[in-house]
């Protein structure tokens, strides 16, 4: 059951955090604002998508990248003049426990952890299709880099795509072939001058074929030269898209279906995506590791007083950030499992939290 002072510890965390949040989404607007004015200006961009579907869902993609470290200055900073106001020698001496004491701030934290969830796994990813598709059309046309030359795919785990050319502004296939292995013998080769996108699903129209199968030294031979054939083929126009940010424009249902897919069809290179998946679970834990190692930081009253406290936790924060990023460099590297990697950064600061728990004022 919460008492008083837990609703009143509990209204300070809100009320702090939810300000961090507000101040630094505003400097975050005003810096990229100034940095795509001129890109504004040029493109034919409506003031609707600036203002209705760019910048909400850019606030939207900040707050939730930067939530972690919002909650741990948040905390830093409210429990820190808590202490200079000797309020927690108060509650001390009134015989409450350390441990009873951070009972209020778990229950902040466990409610902004929820909305993290939340948001991680649904409404930032839909938040950055809408931003990023603004960002590909107007402002950043570059930053698709799948391949269009010499592209070699994977259509399941024994069958392989070749394309010399895509041309994506019309979803057409140059020197199109398709080989089918059973074991290490070739059963089956189709080649097409053309391919030509017809829509979903998957259905393509090819141009100038020649079909191949092979039954050990038998081999049967179809030849449609300056003809057309209509067929369904598991390819699709967006295997020929691979934009930087791609992983985060997916729902969490979205990004597993899609790593399966990539999985049953033998193409392998799903780390980024596991990396992404993993993280959006991991994030709302490193919430509650900072609100722990930022009260046990925070509740000592000290000489230098709030920035001195504020100075520690921008530098931890800035320290589990690096970390974070460290241990992601080494994931995509595959030096270490997307998984591990991912929860490395936490599992160190939990053990960094236990230790200033066990050392905090009491």
């Amino acid at each position: 059951m919460l008492k008083k002072i837990d609703w009143y510890i509990i209204k300070k965390f809100l009320t702090t955090f939810f300000f961090t949040v507000l101040i630094f989404s505003m400097i975050s607007v005003i810096i990229d604002f100034s940095e795509k004015i001129e890109k504004f200006i040029e493109e034919p961009i409506t003031k609707y998508e600036i203002l209705v579907e760019y910048y909400p869902n850019f606030v939207i993609f900040i707050a939730g990248l930067l939530w972690p470290l919002f909650t741990l200055i948040a905390v830093v900073f409210f429990t820190s003049r808590m202490a200079y106001n000797s309020e927690i020698i108060s509650i001390f001496n009134a015989g409450v426990s350390f441990r009873r004491f951070m009972r209020p701030y778990l229950v902040a934290a466990f409610f902004i952890s929820g909305l993290h969830f939340i948001g991680n796994h649904y409404f930032i990813p839909l938040g950055n299709k809408k931003r990023l598709n603004i960002e590909h059309t107007y402002i950043s046309r570059d930053n698709d880099k799948g391949k269009t030359r010499d592209v070699h795919m994977f259509l399941s785990p024994d069958t392989k795509v070749y394309v010399n050319t895509y041309r994506k502004r019309d979803s057409t296939a140059r020197n199109f072939r398709i080989e089918r292995f059973k074991g290490n013998e070739l059963v089956y080769l189709l080649k097409a001058a053309t391919a030509e996108w017809q829509g979903p699903p998957n259905h393509w129209k090819l141009r100038s074929y020649e079909i191949r199968t092979f039954d050990g030294l038998k081999e049967s031979l179809v030849v449609g030269r300056g003809q057309e054939i209509d067929t369904t083929i598991n390819l699709r126009p967006d295997d020929f898209v691979d934009y930087t940010e791609q992983q985060s424009m997916m729902t969490s249902v979205e990004l597993r279906g899609f790593i399966q897919d990539r999985r049953n069809r033998g193409m392998g290179n799903t780390e980024k995506y596991e990396i992404e998946l993993y993280r959006r679970t991991a994030e709302p834990f490193t919430i509650f590791i900072l609100t722990i190692i930022g009260v046990s930081i925070a509740a000592r009253k000290v000489r230098g007083g709030i920035g001195l406290h504020l100075a520690i936790g921008v530098a931890i924060g800035a320290i589990f950030i690096f970390l974070s990023r460290f241990a992601i460099v080494f994931a995509t590297g595959q030096l270490l499992p997307p998984l591990i990697g991912i929860w490395l950064p936490n599992l160190v600061f939990s053990v960094v939290a236990v230790y200033l728990v066990l050392n905090a004022q009491k």
